[in-house]
């Protein structure tokens, strides 16, 4: 696998689990939020599967960050505001 890649794996493993830690829930609860099992949503906190965009998207909504945030790719929390969105 490339190297960028497994860069954005491991931010986006560390952020969905720093968001979620952040807000004091379970694993369940947001593989209930997504529709998966609580053990597939671990594989993707630890980096065992990569989070299909769908799902990186209705995380980044819930969280109320941007997938960039996700992905590594911007330090900024914030998602992007609608008349940037394309």
């Amino acid at each position: 696998m490339d190297k960028i890649y497994w860069h954005q794996v491991i931010f986006m493993k560390l952020r969905i689990r720093d968001l979620r830690e952040d807000r004091d829930l379970k694993q369940k609860a947001l593989a209930d939020y997504l529709l998966c099992d609580q053990s597939l949503y671990s594989k993707y906190e630890r980096g065992e599967r990569p989070l299909p965009l769908e799902l990186a998207d209705r995380l980044a909504d819930y969280f109320g960050t941007s997938v960039d945030y996700l992905l590594g790719r911007t330090d900024e929390k914030a998602p992007y505001p609608p008349s940037k969105r394309k």
